[in-house]
């Protein structure tokens, strides 16, 4: 297996202005010798990053990226807040700088609480976080990045990429009981809405590509707003509008692992005048799905937010039109939801009219499932995981949608393990490339924690054939055990066969056309709709 069957070249990014490549002395689009550990969980990357910051010393390096900040989020109990531990970092000497989309602070809006947010309290205690806006109409900085630099300590060097904002509803673990600091959403949901999440820990060179990829949103001259309004609502709070001059970046770290490591991303095209490093945008997300599925063979496993645009979707109804032995199972929320309420009916149409066209595409060999914890309360999938025939896998803060592809700025890894799986002897499943450690071993904790399945379990669920099946069955009998009145004990597993909100005929006549007319499967208004070719 060759890298370039599975991963982007450097020519195929389609953004030669990034350092990204160029900073590899072989020339290679990503970089070699990583450890990538999945965590899967909220409360299990928070209670990690914990420890790695409060082990932080003066003079060490800490960069972060979020679409949203809650500064009262704790991380494992009293006494760890999120701003808290970065003020309590930035007190003792370390150099902790921080971008945030402007548009997402304390209290969802810029008032008069604003000196309450994330960002207000890391530069109270001498560090530096600067709200950006510097993205398109419409459109949100949906990166999720940490990265930890020791200089002299390279060994303790660590970057988290994923799908895990710092802030509320994310805390949640495999119980899947909910944050107890929690934001309101759908009411089916409930008080503290249970949350399914995945984060990488990356260690390694790779290291350095995050930070990299972290210092050309930082080092971008361009204003971090172009509304006159904010400008001056900036100069009227004394807000921090220009970023200060980062230290020179260390060596990355040594290799340490058997993983080959490629960030993709998303940048828009901004008008009149783009990012210095992306000035047409970059579209490296979509372009690297798309060299994936063309080697899909057997089975996509997908977790996703959304998984609602048919144009992107269309790429994936190709592969299984193309290869009728190829399945997909999908993991998705069971009930579409948008800022604390369900998704509009015009939003819905999106997602029905997506999975129709897979079902046209593979009948049967496309199943798509939803959630609940043991109580019976539907679990918000806001993982964003891929893995295709157990060889190719990609976590980041990218969904399955147009708008991910696209629009927002977007940050996500593909994982290629140089190691074979060792149950590859044995495996009937015959893929060309033969099953690979890493996204291997990620499908199946995921797939063993939704069936309640036991780890011996795990040896049969390497057949994709097989593991789509036990989906199957799992979600039938849990099904079937709620047809029946709940009588009897509670079948194991936690999926639910997906079926789309039933939408009224009139409803759905009218949706339909607005839908086409005013807004993208992913509820942008067509008028602010970009170039998206990819």
């Amino acid at each position: 297996m060759e890298h370039t069957d599975w991963l982007l070249a450097a020519g195929e990014r389609g953004n030669p202005a990034t350092r990204l490549d160029r900073r590899h002395p072989d020339g290679t689009a990503w970089s070699r010798g990583n450890q990538a550990r999945a965590l899967v969980h909220g409360a299990t990357y928070f209670k990690e990053l914990l420890a790695g910051i409060r082990a932080m010393r003066a003079g060490d390096l800490l960069l972060f990226t979020d679409w949203r900040g809650d500064p009262d989020e704790r991380l494992d109990g009293p006494g760890t807040e999120i701003g808290a531990v970065l003020a309590a970092a930035a007190e003792r000497g370390v150099i902790v700088k921080g971008l945030l989309w402007r548009s997402h602070l304390d209290s969802l809006q810029f008032s008069q609480r604003e000196n309450r947010h994330l960002g207000k309290e890391i530069q109270a205690a001498g560090g530096e976080c600067l709200l950006d806006m510097r993205v398109r109409p419409g459109g949100s900085h949906h990166q999720k990045l940490v990265v930890l630099r020791h200089p002299g300590r390279p060994e303790l060097d660590v970057a988290y990429v994923g799908g895990i904002d710092l802030c509320h509803n994310r805390n949640d673990d495999a119980a899947h009981r909910g944050d107890r600091q929690s934001l309101a959403m759908a009411a089916v949901y409930g008080s503290h809405p249970p949350w399914h999440d995945v984060q990488l820990a990356l260690r390694g060179p790779v290291v350095g590509d995050v930070e990299a990829g972290f210092r050309e949103r930082w080092d971008d001259p361009s204003p971090l707003t172009r509304s006159p309004l904010t400008r001056l609502r900036e100069l009227l709070h004394h807000e921090d509008i220009e970023a200060d001059r980062l230290p020179p970046q260390l060596p990355d770290p040594a290799p340490c692992g058997t993983h080959t490591v490629q960030l993709l991303r998303t940048y828009p095209n901004r008008l009149l005048r783009g990012y210095p490093f992306a000035p047409d945008g970059e579209r490296s997300i979509a372009r690297g799905y798309l060299k994936a599925l063309r080697r899909a063979r057997a089975l996509v496993y997908l977790e996703d937010q959304y998984l609602w645009s048919a144009r992107v979707v269309e790429h994936f109804a190709r592969a299984l039109g193309e290869h009728p032995e190829l399945r997909l199972i999908a993991v998705i929320p069971s009930v579409p939801e948008e800022d604390g309420r369900l998704a509009l009916p015009m939003h819905l149409i999106g997602r029905i009219t997506a999975l129709e066209r897979l079902r046209r595409a593979a009948g049967g060999r496309v199943a798509v499932y939803g959630l609940e914890n043991p109580e019976g309360t539907p679990v918000y999938v806001h993982a964003k995981v891929c893995v295709i025939d157990d060889v190719w896998a990609s976590v980041g803060s990218d969904n399955v949608n147009l708008r991910s592809w696209t629009h927002d700025s977007e940050l996500g890894c593909a994982v290629l393990d140089e190691s074979p799986d060792p149950r590859q002897p044995s495996d009937p499943a015959g893929l060309a490339d033969g099953a690979r450690s890493f996204a291997r071993q990620l499908r199946l904790d995921l797939s063993l924690e939704h069936l309640e399945a036991p780890g011996e379990s795990a040896a049969a669920l390497c057949d994709p054939v097989a593991a789509f099946d036990a989906f199957a069955a799992t979600a039938a009998s849990l099904d079937g055990w709620y047809a029946g009145g709940c009588r009897g004990p509670r079948p194991p597993g936690r999926l639910r066969a997906y079926v789309p909100p039933a939408l009224s005929y009139p409803a759905r006549t009218l949706a339909r056309p607005l839908h086409h007319l005013l807004v993208d499967p992913d509820g942008r208004p067509l008028g602010l709709r970009i170039r998206n070719e990819y």
